[in-house]
């Protein structure tokens, strides 16, 4: 299984920057089995049956990208240079893993200062990332970053605009909860109050998980054998109510549906026995074409990049030929894509 096996040729202009609106204005493909339709998300309960369950991921991103000065006095005087932060994961002992740009010009043990309340001491260099300990914890920490900090947009977009304010709102689910995530579970950005309301009066479940999506989801292959291609590792939980109400459904006869990747990951990995039950820890899970799926039965997402792991986990489920054909579908009907772009419902049929 070879790396290019996942890829397509995409249009720059099919990259979306900004999200539709409202959310659940985006457009919609439905892929059933061999099937084809074109849809709105407003109209997925449509597309649902009474019995079925979402699954949600109720992580919340947190506003990662920092900007600050490190100031240095030596024999030139007094100096500055701009640092440029992203948050990563906490770690175990309180400092942040973090990406930190340019590295080279900061030295262990010397400051970054991102506002009159936040600061951050370099402790640490670890394969091209930077260790941080903050000057705040808890609460104080959450609100002074909530000051300083911007919404870490995907690199795609970065490279097109920079993240505003409107961003905290499009950039975070209406269901948001447990902060933690540096990226957005973008499936889920297409929900508004409406569209939960419909589902439900539908007869469809939803159940909420979580998983806080690390900046690893952007990471290219790099190997050319992609079963050789290792993950990321993120934190997520199911809880005890969580997998029994997952675990009902299915003895019901009902479809579990994740919207998104990382919920499917989460409950997949939650699921490796055969059976879901609680689960709490962090997953590397790697989900490419030949996977034994245990509890997904359909998923909604997004449109993913090209020679992604995303794109061999949608592939794993429906299949490479027939997800060749939903792509060539999409990109010849102007679907958007990506993190800001429209969505799509798999169902294997």
């Amino acid at each position: 299984m070879k790396l290019s096996d996942f890829d397509f040729d995409l249009p720059e202009r099919l990259i979306a920057t900004r999200p539709a609106r409202p959310r659940s204005s985006a457009r919609l493909l439905v892929a059933e089995g061999d099937t084809v339709t074109d849809a709105i998300v407003r109209d997925l309960a449509d597309w649902l049956r009474p019995g079925d369950r979402l699954v949600l991921n109720d992580t919340a991103v947190i506003p990662a990208r920092l900007s600050g000065l490190r100031h240095r006095q030596g024999a030139e005087g007094a100096t500055a240079a701009r640092m440029e932060v992203t948050l990563l994961e906490p770690r175990a002992d309180g400092t942040w893993a973090s990406l930190l740009k340019p590295l080279k010009k900061i030295r262990e043990g010397e400051q970054i200062v991102f506002s009159d309340r936040l600061t951050a001491t370099l402790t640490a260099r670890e394969e091209g990332q930077a260790r941080l300990a903050f000057n705040l914890t808890g609460a104080e920490f959450d609100a002074a970053l909530a000051e300083a900090g911007e919404m870490p947009l995907p690199p795609y977009i970065a490279a097109k605009r920079a993240a505003d304010a409107q961003d905290r709102e499009d950039y975070q689910t209406v269901w948001a909860e447990r902060p933690g995530a540096v990226a957005a579970p973008t499936a889920s950005l297409h929900f508004d109050d409406d569209l939960l309301a419909r589902i439900a009066a539908r007869g469809v479940a939803t159940t909420r998980v979580t998983l806080h999506v690390g900046a690893g989801t952007f990471l290219p292959v790099k190997v050319e054998d992609v079963t050789t291609h290792r993950m990321h590792a993120e934190w997520g939980e199911v809880t005890e109510a969580a997998a029994a109400e997952i675990a009902a459904t299915r003895a019901a006869g009902g479809r579990i549906i994740p919207v998104g990747t990382t919920a499917l990951r989460l409950i997949e990995s939650a699921a490796r026995s055969g059976t879901i039950g609680p689960w709490r820890g962090e997953t590397d899970i790697f989900i490419y074409p030949g996977f034994t799926f245990h509890v997904t039965d359909a998923l909604m997402t997004n449109f993913h990049l090209p020679r992604s792991t995303l794109l061999m986990l949608v592939s794993a489920l429906m299949g490479q030929e027939r997800m060749k054909r939903v792509y060539a579908h999409a990109v010849a009907r102007d679907y958007r894509f990506f993190s800001y772009g429209d969505a799509s419902l798999l169902i294997p049929g």
